[in-house]
């Protein structure tokens, strides 16, 4: 570990290191994978490769805050944060807004004492600080963190998840409302094939040419549309092409490529853990809509195939609420926000919960005007 990593023993069996330094997050590659796969509850937004891309296209230098708990040479736990001074001085974790579950890793058989540990280097490294995990999935490991705390916490509504079970696509069907339903979805497989739409996994050294042609056919999809800006960023890119690949290769990404008569008409990635597996983004001709090929039933159908053998525990449509989604009838999930602070940081914890409540009041107010809009 380079001079930039500091360590205290935390109880007899067990060290805990801050790490600051790009090189030495990078080498933590390895045993961070072993970790990572001992932690039912990890999603791919907690592997390795996905984070470290994520702090080389985003991080700021100075602002690293890893904390990595280890029983000899194995890791038991990592806690993967950055400090920030907006809006509040706050310890958040790594992966930001594109990152949809946020969360801690520890080991399945840790018997507290390493949850322990990162709750008392956490009070330690936050000072003045809030320690501020947004985007929690329920269940997470953070939680045995965040039971652990002796400051003052409160956990608090996020953003809402959408999920399936890990199911294939004909078990999937027969959750459809009506049996119209699902004959109306196996026309639509139907029309997929007599359109002759072939799928192929992407290898893992063809996952950055693939990358490159999903992200010009997203790009394609929206032109003139409302889309998410950050999608369209050099840094987003860089990122996603530096991520996919290591995570193909370790089982926690799947690139899939549609093709008609040999030309690539959409390009999917789908990102797999133990606990879950999700489309994440997705590039498509517009063309395909204009050929009667719906497109949201050949993804799903392409991630059902990663699912369908129970794999994976959930097929998630990650974040959002949108109601073509609700068509599937998906179980409601929402993440929480776990907040911690020290006794004299109490008043972030306060600020914090006071600027939920009035982004809560701001939304209820525009829903009321949409409403009244709408009479």
């Amino acid at each position: 570990m380079t001079a930039t990593a500091t360590a205290r023993t935390a109880s007899p069996a067990l060290t805990v290191e801050l790490v600051t330094d790009e090189d030495a997050f990078a080498a933590l590659a390895p045993a961070w994978g072993r970790l990572f796969g001992r932690c039912a509850a990890a999603t791919p937004f907690q592997s390795h490769a996905w984070l470290h891309s994520w702090w080389l296209s985003y991080g700021r230098p100075g602002r690293l805050r890893l904390l990595v708990v280890r029983a000899g040479r194995e890791l038991l736990g990592v806690a993967p944060l950055m400090l920030v001074s907006r809006p509040l001085p706050a310890l958040v974790p790594l992966g930001g807004a594109i990152s949809d579950y946020t969360d801690v890793l520890l080991d399945d058989t840790d018997d507290g004492r390493a949850a322990g540990a990162l709750a008392e280097a956490l009070a330690d490294v936050a000072r003045t600080a809030l320690v501020d995990f947004r985007e929690v999935r329920p269940g997470g490991a953070v939680e045995r963190v965040y039971d652990r705390w002796r400051g003052p916490r409160r956990t608090v509504p996020d953003s809402p998840c959408l999920e399936l079970p890990a199911a294939s696509m004909d078990e999937l069907i027969t959750r459809l409302p009506s049996g119209k339903s699902g004959q109306r979805v196996r026309a639509k497989l139907r029309r997929l094939t007599a359109l002759g739409v072939q799928r192929l996994t992407v290898g893992p050294d063809e996952v950055d040419a693939a990358l490159g042609r999903l992200l010009a056919l997203h790009r394609l999809q929206w032109q003139g549309r409302k889309v998410t800006s950050e999608h369209l960023r050099p840094r987003f890119r860089e990122h996603l092409v530096r991520a996919a690949g290591p995570m193909v290769r370790s089982g926690n990404a799947v690139v899939t490529e549609f093709r008609i008569d040999g030309e690539v008409v959409a390009v999917d990635l789908t990102l797999l853990s133990g606990c879950l597996a999700g489309g994440y983004l997705y590039g498509a001709h517009p063309g395909l809509r204009e050929r009667k090929a719906d497109v949201a039933v050949m993804l799903l159908d392409a991630c059902a195939e990663h699912t369908g053998g129970g794999a994976h525990g959930t097929l998630s449509l990650l974040r959002g609420d949108e109601p073509y989604k609700h068509h599937w009838r998906p179980e409601r999930v929402v993440n929480q926000r776990l907040l911690m602070a020290r006794g004299r940081t109490a008043p972030l914890l306060t600020a914090a919960l006071c600027g939920v409540t009035a982004r809560q009041r701001g939304r209820e107010v525009l829903h009321r005007w949409r409403d009244r809009g709408q009479d």
